[in-house]
């Protein structure tokens, strides 16, 4: 999930934060931005092929297959962002400048990638293995997207997580549609995507991941 893990239209107007309407009281504004971190692409990429692998495989080698992909799909893609913040190359580690997320969206497909490369050829469990394929996938959609328009990648990866939560312990975890909300919100209430943009990134993590894991488990 490495180019999901990087970064939460068109030109001009569109790669600012949503200039309509009045900004959230102070309160929910801090409220937003605790969540945006919380729920940040970077969070789910880290903690869900730990979940997955320990599911599929039991704890000792579970957390020993989590650890690996997390190191593709999240440490990786990290790493990458905070160094292009140090450098000055990016203005955050949301990445909030559209033009800004190409190089370090493709950084990441390219960790993913290798994880993926390097699970297949160690044997990894095929739910986990299925995983990081979702990110792949999600995360070309949305390095695709973002070239044109401002997808909501935070909206994106909470949906896509979920979504393979849901498929792999049952109906049970539909509950967690609440943070797929509470993530679009923060989004939304902070003014870097509007509702339109949260709402195509949502539907985009949702559909590529419950056809691409389908698929393949």
């Amino acid at each position: 999930m490495g180019a999901m893990a990087v970064a939460s239209g068109g030109p001009g107007a569109s790669d600012a934060p949503d200039a309509s309407g009045a900004a959230a009281p102070a309160a929910a504004q801090r409220l937003a931005r605790a969540v945006t971190e919380v729920l940040a692409p970077a969070i789910w990429a880290a903690v869900l092929p730990v979940v997955v692998a320990v599911h599929a495989a039991g704890w000792a080698a579970g957390l020993a297959w989590g650890a690996l992909a997390t190191s593709f799909s999240a440490v990786i893609p990290y790493a990458v962002v905070w160094f292009g913040v140090r450098r000055g190359h990016l203005t955050d580690h949301h990445i909030g400048r559209r033009e800004q997320r190409r190089t370090p969206l493709l950084l990441g497909l390219v960790s993913v990638a290798v994880g993926l490369f390097v699970l297949v050829a160690t044997g990894a469990p095929d739910q986990l293995t299925a995983l990081v394929v979702v990110g792949f996938v999600v995360g070309l959609g949305v390095t695709v997207a973002n070239q044109y328009w401002k997808l909501s990648v935070h909206g994106a990866v909470a949906a896509s997580s979920v979504t393979i939560l849901v498929m792999t312990f049952g109906p049970v975890l539909l509950a967690g549609a609440l943070l797929v909300a509470l993530t679009g919100w923060s989004r939304i209430a902070l003014r870097h995507h509007t509702a339109a943009q949260v709402l195509a990134g949502t539907a985009a993590g949702i559909a590529l991941a419950a056809i691409t894991f389908g698929l393949l488990t």
